[in-house]
C-alpha cells in the first residue's frame, strides 16, 4: 500500500537493478543493483526480426518467478514471447502469435482470448478506445488502459461493455483536469491511479473518484535535469513505496525515493 499522503523526493536519480525493454535495439537488457555502466542483452540483441532469437521493438518485458522467464511483449511480431533466464538460452519461445490491437485477455494455451476492453473501433465513446498504449489489471480484474490520443485513462470492470473515465477525458493539456498524451498506469490497492503524464512531463496521481490529479513528480518542462524528463513513458513502485520511472528521450530510468 502506498500511503494516500505519500511524497517523493523532486529529484531522481539514475538507477540499475531492472530489466528494460529496449525498443530500438530490438532487446532485453538487464542491469545489475550497482552497475550503471554496463548491461547485459538477456534476450534479442540479434537484430530486428521474427526468428526465435529476434525480436522486432519489444515495448514490455516482465520477470515470471514461477517459470524464471521473461514474457515479452514482442510488437511489431505481433507476438508475446517467453525467455528463460537460465544461462545459455539463445532464443524464446511464442506463447501467443497473431496479435489484434484490442484489448483482449488471453489464458496460457487460448489462441483467440477474450475481448475486455474497445474492439468498436478508434473513438472517444465509453465503448471506444483511441490507440491505447498501456494497461494495468487490478486485483478485481477490472482493466485500466492509457487512451493515448483520448488523452485519459479508463476503467472497464470486468465484464463491462463499456468504460468509466478515471483520469482526463478533458482533451490535451496541462492543467490538473487535463492529460497530454498518457502512457504508463499504475494502480495501488487503495485504487489510487499513477499516470505517466508524457508530454507534459510528469507523474500525476488520482485519488479514486477524482475530478482532477495532482503532480507528484516532474512537470518541469522537458529537460535532463535530476527532476525533469523529456517524455517519461513508463512507471512502477518497489516494495519500499520508491517511484521508478522511463525517461523516454533522456534514455534513462530515474527513481524517486518515498519521503
Amino acid at each position: 500500500n502506498i500511503p494516500a499522503n505519500a511524497k517523493w523526493s523532486q529529484n531522481g536519480v539514475t538507477f540499475a537493478g531492472v530489466v528494460i525493454a529496449d525498443r530500438h535495439n530490438h532487446r532485453i537488457i538487464q542491469w545489475k543493483n550497482g552497475d550503471t555502466t554496463n548491461g547485459q542483452v538477456v534476450a534479442g540483441g540479434n537484430g530486428q526480426g521474427n526468428e526465435l532469437n529476434q525480436l522486432n521493438l519489444p515495448t514490455d518485458v516482465l520477470i515470471d518467478k514461477e517459470t524464471d522467464s521473461l514474457i515479452i511483449c514482442d510488437q511489431w511480431n505481433r507476438r508475446v514471447a517467453r525467455w528463460s533466464r537460465r544461462s545459455g538460452t539463445t532464443q524464446g519461445e511464442i506463447l501467443i502469435d497473431n496479435i489484434d490491437g484490442w484489448g483482449r485477455r488471453y489464458q496460457l494455451g487460448e489462441k483467440n482470448g477474450t475481448l475486455v476492453a474497445g474492439g468498436n473501433g478508434s473513438g472517444d465513446g465509453l465503448n471506444q478506445l483511441d490507440l491505447p498504449h498501456y494497461l494495468f489489471v487490478d486485483r478485481d480484474h477490472s482493466v485500466y488502459v492509457s487512451d493515448y490520443w483520448n488523452h485519459r485513462v479508463m476503467k472497464w470492470n470486468k465484464g463491462a461493455k463499456e468504460g468509466i473515465v478515471v483520469a482526463g477525458g478533458q482533451g490535451g493539456g496541462s492543467s490538473l483536469t487535463q492529460l497530454n498524451y498518457p502512457q504508463g498506469i499504475f494502480v495501488d490497492t487503495l485504487g489510487t491511479l499513477y499516470v505517466a503524464d508524457s508530454s507534459n512531463q510528469r507523474v500525476m496521481r488520482w485519488t479514486q473518484g477524482a475530478k482532477q490529479g495532482t503532480v507528484i513528480v516532474g512537470g518541469n518542462n522537458a529537460g535532463a535535469g535530476a527532476n525533469q524528463f523529456d517524455v517519461p513513458i513508463g512507471l512502477s513502485f518497489d516494495r519500499h513505496g520508491d517511484l521508478h520511472v522511463v525517461d523516454n528521450s533522456n534514455h534513462r530510468v530515474q527513481r524517486f525515493s518515498i519521503e
